[in-house]
């Protein structure tokens, strides 16, 4: 089931973020939200969360307006890893994990159906080895590691990361791309919002490019990020290539010179 957006806008206050979004997102792809810093990047993914309700215009998870959702329902259907996800608890990472199975909670104590999505969502993420570990004796990349085991715990339709690499070393980054990736790859929709070019043309299959709260392209990753649109939205000079194994590469060379 896809999740799409029709004539979206935002605004904070008399500002606004975005305007005229139209966009589809299906379920099974990786899709990547890209845009220099004030594009609304964020923005939109929130909007896609029910998180924020759009001024104008809709966003949809098949038929159903997002934001009209009773709450339970679309933290079932719709699980959010935010940006500077963190803890301060020094409870187990098995605990945190379990924080993800609230939306499906029928009672006290943990149900089979529980610590199965538990169990996996553990499995998927390399996590169990450390799950009576406390949160806060984890390394940065074993937390987030946790953080989106949690998500996965909640076992919804779609994955929506914003800024989920944020202070991972780069071994961490491909780890949590990877996972991502394999997500889609198993049926669900996952749209993440990056900042690393190069990260979006080696793992997204599906690119969405904003440049001042509108959608500058969309489409295949090799339509969208392109040299001139890069140049225009960035302002960067960058060289795109195909290596021998038929994968896009990007080198970016530097600001372009007015």
């Amino acid at each position: 089931m896809n999740l799409n957006v029709q004539n979206l806008g935002f605004a904070h206050g008399s500002t606004t973020t975005l305007q005229g979004i139209h966009a589809s997102f299906e379920a099974g792809r990786f899709s990547v939200i890209l845009g220099p810093n004030g594009a609304g990047k964020s923005t939109l993914l929130a909007c896609l969360a029910g998180l924020r309700k759009p001024n104008s215009g809709t966003a949809k998870l098949g038929d159903e307006d997002i934001t009209a959702m009773p709450a339970p329902t679309r933290a079932k259907r719709i699980g959010l890893l935010p940006q500077g996800a963190e803890t301060h608890w020094a409870i187990t990472s098995e605990a945190l994990v379990a924080l993800g199975r609230i939306p499906h909670a029928r009672g006290a104590g943990a149900s089979a159906d529980d610590r199965r999505a538990i169990a996996a969502a553990m499995h998927a993420t390399a996590t169990d080895g450390f799950a009576q570990r406390p949160i806060t004796e984890l390394s940065g990349g074993e937390r987030a590691r946790v953080l989106l085991a949690r998500v996965l715990a909640g076992e919804p339709e779609w994955i929506l990361a914003d800024e989920p690499l944020a202070n991972l070393d780069p071994g961490y980054q491909l780890d949590i791309l990877d996972l991502l990736r394999q997500q889609a790859r198993s049926g669900k929709g996952v749209i993440a919002v990056l900042h690393d070019l190069h990260h979006a043309v080696r793992f997204a299959d599906h690119v969405v490019l904003l440049h001042q709260g509108s959608i500058f392209a969309q489409g295949a990753v090799d339509d969208v990020i392109t040299a001139q649109n890069l140049a225009t939205v960035y302002g960067i000079d960058a060289l795109l290539s195909k290596d021998e194994e038929g994968a896009t590469q990007l080198l970016i060379k530097g600001k372009m010179r007015s």
